[in-house]
């Protein structure tokens, strides 16, 4: 959930010189900006408390995706770790107890590369090469999400500039925990304003995923599951800059869901709208975001605080 921090917020993504460890295939991209590009989301659940196995899972998706074409593959919000999806970590406003204590310290220990006790829900971009390229933290937990997930900062919001497009501006990776159906009118939205390709992925999962009780409880709900019970029902999908649901919603189950993106439709889509272009007021409107991290602690020189005593 959490890695070395990404300082920078356009990363030129330059693959090593040996090629022999390549996953995914490169693309030429043409001069008129239309070249298509294979790219799947996966709908997934996580193999609850054991991350070996979960990123054992992840490797086999990938080849999987890959041998389908893809060259580019999202995976769902919190698939490393997991998505403590009804857990209540038995939190009460001024009250905590020792099953919850403990709740915590099993799910902590599910995390990787935490550098303190607090976890970040966050995003691992790679290249095509394996090779890592950055983070994304995201920035503000859902409700209860606060409780267990630290916030993060504008020190992580990257745009990864690879031989498929720009990642985060002319392809937005949307990794979520909802599958609401409202969901699908959310991202359409985006697609359109942002003149980009969303992709949306989210976990498929039924109660017999997560570990049984008394271990693990669905707050408020368990009593009325099964372990056939639906508890995440998915919805991942794939959208074009001009609106269109390339592929998805799918409710059913797990599986690789997958489109052909025509990067030509980025410009048809601007041609219309460009919210930072010909359709921008920014004698009006403006957004200012702070790239530096926000440090909880900070330290002033010996030599500063000895020099103000003297003065």
């Amino acid at each position: 959930m959490s890695t070395h921090q990404q300082d920078m917020s356009l990363v030129t993504s330059t693959p090593p010189i040996n090629n022999g460890n390549q996953i995914f295939p490169d693309i030429e991209m043409s001069g008129d900006s239309s070249s298509i590009v294979r790219a799947t989301v996966v709908q997934a659940c996580t193999i609850f408390y054991d991350t070996p196995a979960t990123l054992d899972k992840a490797e086999r998706l990938l080849a999987e995706a890959a041998d389908n074409g893809s060259q580019l593959v999202v995976f769902p919000e919190a698939f490393i770790g997991g998505y403590p999806r009804g857990s209540s970590f038995e939190l009460a406003i001024g009250a905590r107890t020792a099953k919850g204590r403990d709740d915590f310290r099993k799910y902590l220990a599910s995390a990787i590369d935490v550098p303190g006790y607090t976890l970040y829900c966050s995003v691992l971009f790679f290249d095509s090469h394996g090779q890592f390229l950055g983070k994304h933290r995201k920035l503000m937990p859902t409700a209860l999400e606060r409780c267990i997930w630290g916030f993060g900062d504008g020190s992580t919001i990257p745009v990864f500039d690879t031989p498929i497009g720009k990642i985060g501006i002319e392809i937005y990776c949307a990794p979520t925990a909802d599958a609401r159906e409202t969901w699908l009118a959310s991202m359409t939205h985006i697609a359109l304003e942002g003149g980009c390709f969303v992709l949306s992925a989210n976990q498929f999962c039924r109660r017999k995923d997560y570990p049984p009780p008394p271990e693990y409880t669905f707050s408020g709900s368990e009593e009325s599951l099964t372990p056939d019970s639906v508890v995440c029902a998915g919805g991942s999908s794939i959208i074009s800059p001009l609106g269109i649901v390339l592929a998805g919603p799918n409710y059913e189950g797990e599986g690789l869901i997958s489109a052909d993106l025509d990067l030509g439709d980025i410009a048809r889509a601007k041609f219309d709208f460009d919210v930072v272009g010909h359709y921008s007021r920014p004698e009006v409107f403006s957004l200012n975001i702070k790239e530096h991290p926000r440090k909880a602690v900070s330290f002033t020189s010996k030599v500063t605080k000895d020099e103000t005593v003297k003065n």
